[in-house]
């Protein structure tokens, strides 16, 4: 077993120190933004160290020491957006229970025998602790199963590789519960202590310290006969405490892998007999290097590849025109995605995706497919044209960058990737974003004549021209709010329905479409729940210019004229 333990742990940890230096010097090789391109490798390079040196040992020594505290090592960004207990109890459950395992318990000899002379693995309370960090790490997967389950945008995002993380962690887990549990019920162990402990060789000498182990550490023996013997008993307590006491606690303080032991004590000396300790170990031990091999490949890089996002972006943000730093931050950024999906569940045009079934709207799925492009690989043209409508419905919000819990400015991807889409052929498709207005054409919708016309457009309509009335001016059909709203959800034909969607109502205010607006059942049918305005990329308050619009329509129709029959009548007149 020593053998294959050391052969197996420096194979996974080259494995895993290659992976490592290898997914770092991309971070300085894959050019995202066509700005990107005239830096050169060793120019990038130069101005990481260089950066790194002037925070360091310059002014910014304070932000970098606050983002460190803060966001690196108490994850304050988590507190941004929603389920934020939710998400920070499951990432401290997972991480802090799997880092107190590994100093522990993997790395015994390194760290804990060094702190704790007396350190035995199955005394207390280490014993305790060892089942404690465990249940922490189940804890938490449990809990991220869970939010993958329960929340409809993240269920619809959770891919083969979230799967792959939660499965190798539980496999270490379980595995590691399970061997202990075998051991403490195991007579075989228990042969193997004696013969290696003490110097107890004949029977007769043994099984008294068989009996008191029976009574009192659960350990199920196939050839041993319990007489109620007291004196035999107290025989056995005195050879345990001669011999066994300094290295052994009771095992009922593993308070996880005592109870299966004693579920699983009717099948004991089966177990024994097929050796389940040793498969049990060779299946936990080959789990864990798995899981340490697998690390720089997998989402468990996001530990590394976070932390400098966090970092990198935290220090510059007075030095935004660093593009040089800029660029790698980028590629760094790739790798710091944890696919948690929170940017996803604040998007802006997520609504959007429930219309259309592209997953490249969703921010969390478009960051992987620019990664395959960044990474040279060539999609084929259905995928490269979900990721150019995926990139340009992006409405440039800001949202998913505030809540993204490693600081990836998901922004600046977005701009500088579809740079590179215009610039491979590959343009907006459909849509003018806000990020594109020129100043003379934001002037215009700015001073863009609020005022609505009615009877074909010879009679002037009252919308007040509030601050709130005038904003459907800046609103460019993205159709979010219709997605958004929970009335139009309500119908599988909305517009027979309700005459007109909230995006279009916007619409046909900008063309003075004043009769179509005030005929539709819309406006009346609105639960004023503000999700459209919560929702709008571009601040329009679709709510309060609807209660515009409610009392202009009375001011016209009037009680009578606004009738459920003069309004379905005004409807069918619009959809006919």
């Amino acid at each position: 077993m020593a053998n294959f333990f050391t052969i197996a742990f420096y194979l996974s940890s080259a494995i895993c120190i290659v992976g490592i230096v290898y997914r770092i010097w991309t971070w300085v090789h894959i050019r995202i933004g066509p700005e990107a391109e005239i830096f050169s490798i060793r120019q990038r390079i130069a101005s990481a160290i260089k950066g790194f040196l002037f925070t360091l040992l310059g002014f910014r020594l304070l932000t970098f020491l606050k983002v460190l505290i803060l966001h690196v090592i108490f994850q304050a960004r988590i507190f941004k957006g929603n389920f934020k207990v939710l998400r920070l109890s499951m990432h401290l459950l997972v991480f802090t229970g799997f880092l107190l395992l590994l100093l522990m318990h993997a790395l015994e000899e390194q760290v804990t025998e060094v702190f704790f002379s007396d350190y035995a693995s199955t005394l207390n309370p280490f014993m305790f602790l060892r089942n404690l960090f465990g249940a922490m790490v189940l804890l938490g997967l449990a809990m991220a199963w869970f939010r993958r389950k329960r929340v409809k945008i993240i269920q619809k995002t959770t891919n083969t590789a979230d799967v792959y993380a939660i499965v190798i962690l539980v496999v270490i887990m379980t595995s590691g519960f399970l061997l202990e549990s075998v051991k403490i019920i195991s007579s075989s162990v228990f042969d193997q202590m004696v013969e290696d402990y003490t110097g107890l060789e004949e029977p007769e000498e043994v099984n008294p310290l068989k009996l008191y182990w029976a009574r009192e550490f659960s350990v199920v023996f196939p050839d041993l006969a319990d007489t109620g013997d007291q004196a035999l008993f107290e025989e056995g307590m005195d050879l345990h405490e001669e011999n066994c006491m300094d290295c052994h606690t009771r095992p009922q303080w593993a308070f996880v892998s005592y109870p299966v032991s004693r579920f699983i004590s009717p099948v004991a000396i089966t177990l024994n007999k097929i050796k389940a300790d040793v498969w049990l170990w060779y299946i936990h031990v080959l789990a864990c290097f798995f899981g340490l091999a697998y690390l720089p490949f997998s989402k468990f890089f996001h530990i590394i590849a976070g932390t400098v996002s966090l970092l990198g972006n935290g220090v510059a943000v007075k030095t935004r025109n660093d593009s040089v730093n800029a660029a790698t931050l980028r590629a760094v950024a790739l790798d710091a995605c944890t696919h948690c999906g929170t940017c996803s569940l604040h998007c802006s045009v997520a609504p959007v995706f429930q219309q259309i079934q592209n997953r490249n709207i969703l921010p969390s799925e478009k960051l992987i497919t620019l990664k395959r492009v960044a990474s040279g690989k060539s999609l084929p043209e259905a995928p490269l044209k979900s990721f150019q409508e995926g990139s340009f419905i992006c409405t440039m919000c800001f949202r998913c960058t505030d809540v993204c819990p490693v600081g990836i400015n998901l922004q600046d991807l977005w701009d500088a990737s579809k740079k590179d889409l215009i610039a491979n052929g590959l343009p907006e498709p459909f849509i003018l974003t806000r990020d594109t207005y020129t100043s003379k054409w934001a002037d215009s919708l700015t001073d863009h004549d609020t005022t609505i016309y009615l009877d074909g457009g010879s009679t002037p309509g009252h919308l007040m021209l509030s601050n709130q009335a005038g904003t459907f001016s800046v609103c460019f059909k993205c159709r979010t709010c219709t997605n958004a709203c929970p009335v139009v959800a309500n119908y599988e034909n909305p517009e027979a329905v309700l005459g007109m969607t909230p995006h279009q109502i916007m619409h046909s205010l900008s063309l003075g479409l004043g009769e179509m607006i005030l005929g539709s059942r819309m406006i009346w049918d609105c639960t004023t729940c503000y999700l459209c305005q919560q929702h709008c990329p571009q601040g329009v308050r679709i709510t309060d210019i609807f209660f515009e619009l409610k009392n202009l329509a009375h001011e016209k129709f009037g009680e009578k004229g606004m009738s459920m029959k003069h309004r379905a009548r005004n409807i069918k007149e619009i959809t006919s």
